[in-house]
């Protein structure tokens, strides 16, 4: 069965963007982009809410040519939206009905791993719905006092028990985690 990691940054006050957006807190450096390698490298499936595919495929397609820029613009790409997105970045399909049932149909199929980036809304419900194997935080020095929460909509305690650590010399930290 396959895999479903959800990787976001966060603040220490546990937010995921800036109270107007902004993403300029994000220290992103090489042991960062040897982590995304990484995790890309698992990959054959990326996950997306609307909001954070349109900043995605804004970005992209016209990024600098390196490891990461091609693996994402080749993945195939799934978007959850209510609303139709326009679908202008290699690979990508919408698909408009319920997230947690597409989601658990795509695990049973074969592949590699299917990776949520951003996308807040859409990893709390499939969280809460028990389809994400492995949760990571990436976990920035920064507090913003103010933003959008890492994890919206979490109705109930969820328990999750801490698989490993990975400080990068900048002070971020990546913590792992599965449901416990």
């Amino acid at each position: 069965m396959r895999k479903v990691i959800v990787s976001n940054l966060a603040s220490l006050d546990s937010y995921f963007e800036g109270p107007n957006n902004e993403l300029d807190w994000f220290v992103v450096d090489e042991e960062f982009f040897a982590y995304a390698r990484g995790l890309l490298r698992t990959a054959d499936t990326l996950l997306f809410g609307r909001a954070t595919y349109e900043h995605m495929a804004g970005y992209w397609p016209s990024a600098p040519r390196d490891e990461i820029a091609d693996k994402m613009n080749h993945l195939a790409k799934v978007v959850f939206s209510m609303r139709s997105p326009t679908l202008n970045w290699n690979n990508s399909r919408f698909v408009s009905g319920d997230a947690v049932e597409e989601v658990a149909r795509l695990k049973q199929e074969p592949g590699g791993n299917m990776v949520v980036f951003g996308s807040a809304a859409l990893a709390s419900s499939l969280l809460q719905a028990g389809l994400i194997d492995e949760y990571r935080v990436i976990l920035q020095p920064v507090l913003l006092g103010s933003g959008k929460p890492l994890f919206p909509n979490v109705r109930e305690r969820l328990r999750l028990r801490l698989l490993r650590t990975q400080p990068f010399g900048s002070g971020v930290v990546v913590l792992y985690y599965q449901r416990a």
